[in-house]
């Protein structure tokens, strides 16, 4: 069965207006509405580098405890969030997985790991 909605945890986290922090989200597959859509709103015509910021809007289901997520939540995303969600909408989508490779630092062997279990790179739960 293809996997069409993936696991992830935000780096830092996104605070939310009574100063809740949401890490653990959702994101699915983008379809083609989703990247042409975007390029349709205002705010893009405007500033091309809003584009990602309604992209990521349409495709994350769930952060948190947030009843939705929206441009003004990605809005809201420190720098590292949105770099990190950027980079994983990438390999969703054009690798079709979450996996990344990581390294031991007392070794050096790589492996693979499911992005859930990472956090900005450092492994949680391991």
């Amino acid at each position: 069965m293809l996997q069409t909605e993936y696991q992830f945890m935000l780096p830092m986290g996104y605070v939310d207006k009574e100063g809740r922090l949401h890490r653990e989200g959702t994101m699915r597959l983008a379809n083609a509405r989703d990247e042409i859509a975007p390029l349709e709103d205002p705010r893009v015509a405007r500033n091309k580098a809003y584009l990602v910021v309604i992209l990521l809007g349409r495709v994350i289901t769930k952060l948190g405890d947030l009843k939705s997520v929206n441009p003004g939540v990605i809005e809201n995303l420190f720098s590292a969030d949105l770099a990190y969600l950027q980079d994983f909408y990438w390999r969703i989508n054009a690798n079709g997985q979450s996996r990344v490779t990581v390294s031991c630092p007392e070794c050096d062997n790589c492996f693979e790991v499911d992005d859930n279990v990472t956090a900005g790179g450092e492994l949680v739960g391991v």
